[in-house]
């Protein structure tokens, strides 16, 4: 498998045609679509649009390396038509029930969807997520053990186990034979967001590569030393210095400029 450089477009809405001339242009080989309402592709017309897509993209050299969206036979059979080979999803935890019951019923869902899976090709990557999800590499691992992953997959995120204090090559090690092709990239750390003489509060500020929680450095070593070869995402995350939520469009840029040339660098080394 030759490696790619790919970026999650959540912050682009525009036409399809106008963003994949922008992303070629940035020197990326891919994406990762949302397919969700209002992007270009949602999940009522995935199965007329994502082949569409892909052909658009396509047009330009990039490829749909994976997509955002649910793992249902619509989406797979889509993401088979398409040859898509991955849909990440976060696996979201209701603090106020039994964790070990939804674990279950998450495998359950899995159980049900593996046939389907294997038919077109596709694999479920499953994302650890700070907060109200699995967080943790050892909480996706204990998820998806007993799945071969060509089915089910881990995706692993090191700014979410970094937010919740889970070292880097301790995530690297616990997912190494799980991981099929898929990592991300992006950055965070947590802000104070009162006075020290108050209980401390806090909030996720989401940046570039030289303020993040955990080495992007020390993360590439990781992977080169267990031959990790994929499709190296960027989220393409970042947050608004007003608060207001993740910047949008073009405004993302100058970030992800920043980040995937370094990136690059850290790999070409």
């Amino acid at each position: 498998m030759s490696d790619i450089f790919s970026v999650f477009t959540k912050p682009w809405k525009e036409p399809l045609p106008s963003l994949a001339d922008k992303l070629a242009g940035l020197g990326l080989g891919g994406v990762e679509l949302p397919v969700r309402p209002g992007y270009q592709v949602t999940p009522e017309n995935v199965r007329r649009d994502l082949s569409a897509a892909a052909r658009t993209l396509g047009e330009r050299g990039l490829k749909i390396a994976s997509i955002a969206g649910t793992v249902d036979e619509p989406m797979i059979a889509a993401c088979g038509d398409a040859g898509v080979p991955i849909i990440r999803i976060c696996m979201t935890i209701d603090p106020t029930v039994s964790y070990a019951k939804q674990i279950d019923n998450y495998r359950r869902e899995f159980d049900a969807m593996v046939p389907l899976l294997d038919r077109f090709g596709v694999t479920a990557g499953i994302q650890n997520h700070s907060g109200n999800y699995i967080g943790s590499a050892i909480g996706v691992l204990h998820l998806i053990e007993k799945y071969d992953p060509k089915h089910v997959c881990a995706v692993l995120d090191m700014a979410h186990c970094g937010l919740d204090g889970e070292a880097t090559a301790i995530a690297v090690d616990i997912l190494k034979d799980r991981m099929h092709g898929l990592v991300n990239f992006k950055s965070a750390f947590r802000n104070r967001t009162n006075g020290p003489e108050d209980i401390a509060s806090y909030k996720v500020h989401w940046t570039t590569h030289q303020h993040s929680v955990y080495s992007w450095k020390e993360l590439v070593a990781c992977l080169k030393k267990i031959s990790f070869s994929g499709t190296y995402c960027l989220p393409a995350e970042y947050s608004d210095p007003d608060g207001h939520g993740p910047r949008m469009g073009d405004d993302v840029t100058p970030y992800l400029r920043q980040d995937l040339n370094y990136l690059k660098e850290l790999l070409a080394n």
